[in-house]
C-alpha cells in the first residue's frame, strides 16, 4: 500500500534535528544539543490558569480565530511593544503553535508548482510544508554576507512562478538578527514585486543586542504580510501549542477557513494560560534572556578557542559554527561526535545544502551541560 500513498509526503524525510535527538536519547551520559526548546518551565502563574480553566470545565471549543479575550492580549501586546495594531475581531487567528499557523498559510496561497523563496541555511519543516502543498522551494544563499539576506540577490530570483517569500529573524539555524537598514532595502524589493511575506518571529522575544524591528511594522506591507507567532519560545511553552496569526482582514479570513477545518480552535486551556502570559508575563523573556546571553558568550568563545569560525548570533538560542577546516561533512563530522563523545549537534546539512559544513548547536541547555559538552568536543577535535 505503501506506492498508494501520496508521493509528496513519500519523498520527505526525517529532520536531522529528530534523526540525532532520538539517537542521544538512547544513550546513557549523552549530551543533546539539537533541540529549539527551552529549559526552562511554563511560569507559575500561567500553569495555574491553565489548570483553573480545567477546573472550571473551559474544557469545550472557542471560536475558531480563537477566544475573544486572548485575541485583544495579542492585539495590545503588539500595539505596546512594536507599535502596530491588528484587529482582534477578524485579523488575527490563535493557532495550534506557529507551524499550524504556517501550514494553514501556505495551504491557502500556494497552488501547484508557485515558488517560495527561503534565505539558507534555513529551519527545514519551511520546505517540506511548501512541499506539501504543492509548492517549490528557491533558495537565497546567505552564506557570503553573513547569514543576512542580500537584497539584489534576492530580486534576482524572482520570477513570475515566485508566489511567497518566508523571512524567519532571529534565524533558527543561525540566531541571525536583521539591522533596520537591510530590512529597509528587502521591504523596497519585496514592495514593488508584490510578494506574499511570511515572517515567521517566533524568536522576536529571545533577541539580545537591541530591540526587534518586525516586518509588521511596514506599513508598506500591511496588504501582503503574515506575522507568524507565538508563546513557544518566549515562555517556555513548546507544549501548549498557542500560536498567533496576524494579517490583513481580507486574507485572514481566508485563512481561518483553512484552519477552521485543520483544527477547528486552539485548545481552550492552553488560551487562557496564554491569556495569562500575555496579562502578566511579558517581561518572562527578559530573565530567560540573560541566560541565554551568559551562554552565547561562553560557547562563542570556546568555539572560538577550539578553532571555529563562528558568526555571533543575536537571537535565538542557537549557534552556527563552520566545520569547514576539518575537511568531514556536517553529517560525518555529526555521527562521528555522537558516537565518540555522546555529544548530539545536528548537521548544517539538515536546514538546507546552503548548512553543508556547518553545525548547529542549541544553548537551550543549563550551564553546566554546556560547559561538559564543550569539553568532550575539545577532545574530539584534539583528535582529528
Amino acid at each position: 500500500m505503501l506506492d498508494k500513498v501520496n508521493s509528496r509526503v513519500r519523498s520527505i524525510e526525517v529532520p536531522g534535528i529528530r534523526y540525532f535527538s532520538n539517537q542521544v536519547a538512547q544513550m546513557s551520559n549523552g549530551v543533546n544539543l539539537t533541540i529549539g526548546e527551552p529549559d526552562f518551565t511554563t511560569p507559575e502563574n500561567v500553569k495555574q490558569a491553565g489548570i483553573a480553566a480545567i477546573n472550571k470545565n473551559l474544557t469545550g471549543y472557542s471560536h475558531n480565530s480563537g477566544s475573544f479575550e486572548l485575541r485583544q492580549e495579542v492585539s495590545s501586546f503588539f500595539k505596546e511593544k512594536y507599535n502596530f495594531y491588528y484587529r482582534p475581531q477578524d485579523e488575527i487567528i490563535i493557532t495550534n503553535g506557529a507551524s499550524e499557523g504556517l501550514d494553514s498559510v501556505l495551504r491557502t496561497i500556494l497552488c501547484d508548482g508557485d515558488e517560495v523563496i527561503l534565505p539558507a541555511p534555513i529551519y527545514s519543516a519551511y520546505e517540506s510544508l511548501i512541499q506539501l502543498n504543492g509548492g517549490k522551494t528557491i533558495y537565497l544563499d546567505t552564506t557570503d554576507t553573513g547569514f543576512k539576506p542580500d537584497p539584489e540577490r534576492l530580486e534576482s530570483l524572482i520570477t513570475d512562478k515566485t508566489k511567497a517569500i518566508i523571512l524567519n529573524y532571529p534565524s533558527n539555524p543561525t540566531g541571525v538578527t536583521l539591522d533596520k537598514k537591510v530590512m529597509d532595502q528587502l521591504v523596497d524589493v519585496l514592495q514593488k514585486n508584490n510578494l506574499f511575506v511570511i515572517a515567521d518571529e517566533i524568536y522576536s522575544e529571545n533577541t539580545f543586542n537591541k530591540e526587534h524591528t518586525s516586518f509588521a511594522s511596514y506599513i508598506e506591507l500591511r496588504d501582503t504580510l503574515f506575522l507568524v507567532h507565538g508563546l513557544s519560545k518566549s515562555h517556555a511553552m513548546t507544549g501548549w501549542r498557542v500560536g498567533f496569526l496576524l494579517g490583513p482582514k481580507s486574507l485572514i479570513q481566508q485563512v481561518l477557513k483553512v484552519h477552521l477545518n485543520n483544527s477547528i480552535c486552539a485548545s481552550l486551556p492552553s488560551q487562557y494560560a496564554a491569556i495569562e502570559a500575555l496579562k502578566n508575563n511579558r517581561n518572562t523573556p527578559i530573565t530567560m534572556n540573560k541566560s541565554y546571553i551568559e551562554r552565547r558568550d561562553f560557547m562563542q568563545e570556546c568555539l572560538q578557542n577550539l578553532g571555529f569560525e563562528v558568526v555571533s548570533p543575536s537571537g535565538a538560542f542557537y549557534i552556527f559554527p563552520s566545520i569547514k577546516q576539518f575537511g568531514q561533512s556536517a553529517f560525518d563530522f555529526a555521527t562521528e561526535l555522537l558516537n565518540t563523545q555522546r555529544v548530539a549537534v545536528v548537521p548544517g546539512s539538515s536546514f538546507s545544502n546552503y548548512g553543508e559544513g556547518y553545525i548547529r548547536i542549541s544553548y537551550a541547555n543549563s550551564m553546566e551541560q554546556l560547559v561538559d559538552a564543550m569539553e568532550r568536543l575539545e577532545v574530539f577535535v584534539k583528535g582529528l
